[in-house]
Parts: C-alpha cells; sequence; structure tokens
C-alpha cells in the first residue's frame, strides 16, 4: 500500500476499530452525504455498537489532528459467509485514497482469512467507486421495504491467492 496523509499531513494509521470507536463510526455512517435526502432513512437510526465490533474485523483509518486521533474512515469485514457489510469515508476526506486504501487492506484481511469471494451490496452512489477498485457486478439486490426500498447493485471482490 503506497502511504497516505490526513488532511493534517500526518500519516494515516489503519487499526482494529475497538469498542470505544462506536459511536465515532456510528456519526460517520448517520452523517454521511451518500445518505442524504430520499436515502436518509436507511442510516437513520443505524448503530455500529461495541456488539457488532467485537463480532467483526472493523477496521478504522485514522489521522492525528490537534483533538487526537481523528476517524477518516472505516470497513467491516464479516467472514461468513464473506461479506464487505460497511465502508464509509468521512465526506470531508473523500477522494484522497483513504476508500482504496481500506480496500486495499480488507482484501489483504481477506487473503490472510483464506477467502477469495467477498460480497459487497453497493449503495446506489458508491457502484462507481467498486467498480474503480476492482470489484465486479454480480447482479442485483433487490429492493427490501421498507427497511431498503430501492435496488442496488451487487458486488464481488476476487481474492487471488498470495
Amino acid at each position: 500500500m503506497s502511504a497516505r496523509t490526513s488532511p493534517t499531513g500526518q500519516p494515516i494509521t489503519l487499526r482494529r476499530a475497538v469498542a470505544r470507536d462506536a459511536k465515532r463510526l456510528t456519526r460517520l455512517v448517520r452523517g454521511s452525504g451518500a445518505y442524504q435526502g430520499k436515502y436518509a432513512a436507511a442510516v437513520a437510526g443505524y448503530r455500529v455498537g461495541p456488539d457488532y465490533i467485537e463480532a467483526h474485523r472493523v477496521f478504522v483509518a485514522v489521522g492525528a489532528d490537534e483533538h487526537g486521533d481523528r476517524v477518516l474512515g472505516f470497513y467491516s469485514l464479516v467472514l461468513a459467509p464473506p461479506e464487505l457489510d460497511l465502508l464509509f469515508v468521512g465526506d470531508a476526506v473523500q477522494g484522497r485514497g483513504i476508500g482504496r486504501l481500506l480496500v486495499a487492506h480488507m482484501r489483504s484481511e481477506a487473503r490472510a482469512a483464506g477467502i477469495d469471494r467477498i460480497k459487497v451490496v453497493s449503495h446506489l452512489p458508491a457502484e462507481d467507486f467498486y467498480r474503480r477498485v476492482g470489484a465486479v457486478r454480480t447482479g442485483t439486490a433487490f429492493a427490501n421495504p421498507p427497511a431498503v426500498p430501492w435496488d442496488r447493485p451487487a458486488f464481488e471482490f476476487r481474492i487471488p491467492p498470495g
């Protein structure tokens, strides 16, 4: 992975999420600009809790600022069945390679766990991102009202052996 720097010029660190990250991750999900307007209901009551963090491989990208570690983005890899459940990058830092860094790390984690394919159901505004980072479209996840009242593209990351 190439070196990345945070908005303050500090290096970005990827680390395993811990229970005390739960509130910050929840705020990142609920505050995502990709979930405004007609998509707002999908994350309105969403919570990334300590129990979720303990049950899955959740990793955060952090960069230091004047207040300490700032969460720039995160992802969650579910091992059984293999799925990229969540991937969020803060609105203010999108376009700086953090999403690519998270995906590369997720691929490495999957490879280490012996997984060769990772499913991801994309939010519509993220479809182009997943294509750019190498996911292959496999179909459509159909609407499931009232939670998700729209169809979503389904992708797969193919993980070659290391």
